[in-house]
């Protein structure tokens, strides 16, 4: 039987919304990009699924079979703790992957896309939300690390706005998000929503967080709109950030909050309102997915060059993940 060389990388992004995996070659180049559901348990109990269903396709798209992967790095929402590869490594268990794997929390595929690994730091508020640091020492420190938490993930919006409203914390510049709020949760009233809450929205805590998350975009553009209740609670979030990121420089952001507009200027004026050293936001170089092939392929002690880079920047999803 011919043994088949082991040829190619795969790289995940495994967030608490969607699964990306890429499959590269030993050269930088993008054989194959799948997404997929959550990779996390804590948002969705397919999560294994998810991700084993994402490697298949990969595979099945480049052409390769799964003893061609010579190494994997896997960045999953969620691995906060040891404790917690009891249900990550499982999620890149599948017959016959046999290979060098690397599971991390997905702010670090997401640092090593955005910054290639050089000293800085990367935000991420989306489904969930993390700060990510490399110091000039190459010290790694999470936010987690330091018992601070930026309650600044996409739930953690609409739960204040939705709060702040129903405890009658509004003003006129309120109105017409007060209106899709009460929308959204297909009620015709405040009052009648505050009936639902008292019921906790929806029984199930993953399907009460799906639901308050899909609100967010709508506050960060009300906020825009200068919409008094959006903006207090978009500040208050990004107030958490910026304490969050005090001593470093480079700041990248990753994911729909924190890119959102308003986020994204007032967050700029913020970090250079601190005494100690100034921030420059930079866009990130390469997504989360593409990220994690290059911690892949670092992995294998292959040379990181401007060839390399060159050949993954072509393809779309490693530049916008």
């Amino acid at each position: 039987m011919e043994q088949l060389s082991k040829d190619i990388v795969i790289g995940i992004d495994g967030g608490g919304t969607h699964t990306r995996v890429m499959a590269v070659d030993l050269n930088g180049n993008v054989l194959s990009y799948i997404e997929k559901g959550a990779s996390s348990i804590y948002k969705d109990l397919q999560a294994k699924q998810n991700v084993h269903q994402a490697i298949e396709e990969a595979l099945h798209l480049s052409g390769k079979k799964v003893e061609q992967v010579h190494a994997l790095t896997a960045g999953i929402a969620g691995l906060d703790s040891d404790s917690d590869l009891e249900w990550v490594v499982p999620l890149t268990e599948l017959e016959g992957l046999n290979c060098r794997k690397e599971h991390v929390n997905d702010a670090v595929v997401a640092h090593s896309g955005a910054l290639l690994t050089e000293p800085g730091i990367v935000v991420i508020a989306g489904t969930g939300s993390n700060i990510y640091a490399i110091n000039e020492e190459g010290q790694r420190i999470k936010n987690y690390d330091l018992t601070h938490y930026a309650a600044s993930a996409a739930r953690f919006l609409a739960y204040d706005a939705t709060f702040e409203l129903l405890a009658g914390n509004i003003d006129e510049s309120d109105q017409e998000l007060v209106r899709d709020i009460v929308k959204h949760w297909n009620v015709s009233s405040v009052e009648e929503m505050s009936q639902l809450a008292r019921y906790g929205f929806a029984a199930a805590k993953r399907e009460r967080d799906k639901r308050f998350a899909q609100l967010a975009p709508t506050i960060t553009a009300a906020a825009l709109n200068n919409c008094k209740l959006a903006k207090l609670v978009c500040d208050r979030a990004i107030h958490q950030i910026a304490v969050g990121v005090e001593p470093e420089i480079k700041v990248s952001l990753i994911g729909s909050v924190v890119n959102s507009p308003y986020f994204q200027s007032s967050l700029a004026i913020r970090m250079n309102e601190g005494k100690n050293k100034k921030y420059r936001l930079i866009q990130p170089k390469f997504s989360p997915a593409a990220g994690a092939v290059l911690l892949a392929l670092k992995q294998l002690e292959i040379p990181i060059d401007e060839p390399l880079l060159r050949n993954l920047s072509h393809h779309p999803r490693s530049i916008n993940g």
